[in-house]
């Protein structure tokens, strides 16, 4: 393997990961400040950087037998098992050049 793979490879693994802590923190922002941290400026730029991400999958999820209704919101999760999937197809699309 190359330098230029395994850099991709590394900017990948940081891109995924850092979008994975914005989601985390996503969710225990609405679990602990129920809702009223989004009105701050880190609360707006956590929406607004991990929305683009969960609300397909949120949409996608509402059509599915498993929502609408439902008093949980599972697109986080459903969202970063899609994240690990994209992930690991990326590395190995790199691997194979």
């Amino acid at each position: 393997m190359n330098s230029i793979q395994t850099l991709l490879i590394s900017a990948i693994g940081v891109f995924f990961y850092v979008l994975e802590i914005l989601i985390f923190v996503r969710i225990l922002f609405s679990w602990l400040l129920f809702g009223v941290g989004y009105n701050s400026s880190i609360g707006r730029l956590l929406y607004q950087l991990t929305e683009p991400i969960l609300g397909p999958v949120r949409k996608m999820v509402d059509k599915s037998p498993l929502g609408g209704g439902m008093g949980l919101d599972f697109s986080p999760i459903f969202a970063l098992i899609l994240m690990r999937l994209v992930q690991t197809l990326l590395v190995a699309a790199i691997r194979m050049f």
